[in-house]
């Protein structure tokens, strides 16, 4: 399975875990954080971007292999999440 992005395309196939997330500065570190996290906190930390994470790393592998998809918008990460959930809906 492809999803078609904008940025090109990004295989399904092997994907351990998808997820939405947010970047953040806080006090000039950059964070992945999860978008409950960010519901909680998001007043107290400066929103970089929203990203839709396509993880291939193994269970057990220290070296992340992953593909990220940057939004400047909560929607369109919402929408782009549907759009790629229709694919497992098959």
């Amino acid at each position: 399975m492809i999803y078609k992005s904008k940025e090109g395309e990004i295989s399904l196939e092997n994907l351990t875990r998808l997820y939405g997330a947010v970047v953040i500065d806080m006090q000039s570190e950059i964070a992945e954080m999860s978008l409950e996290w960010f519901d909680l906190y998001g007043d107290k930390v400066k929103l970089i971007n929203y990203v839709l994470v396509f993880d291939y790393t193994p269970p057990g592998e220290n070296q992340r292999d992953k593909k990220v998809l940057e939004f400047d918008t909560k929607e369109a990460l919402i929408e782009t999440m549907q759009e790629v959930a229709q694919f497992f809906q098959k």
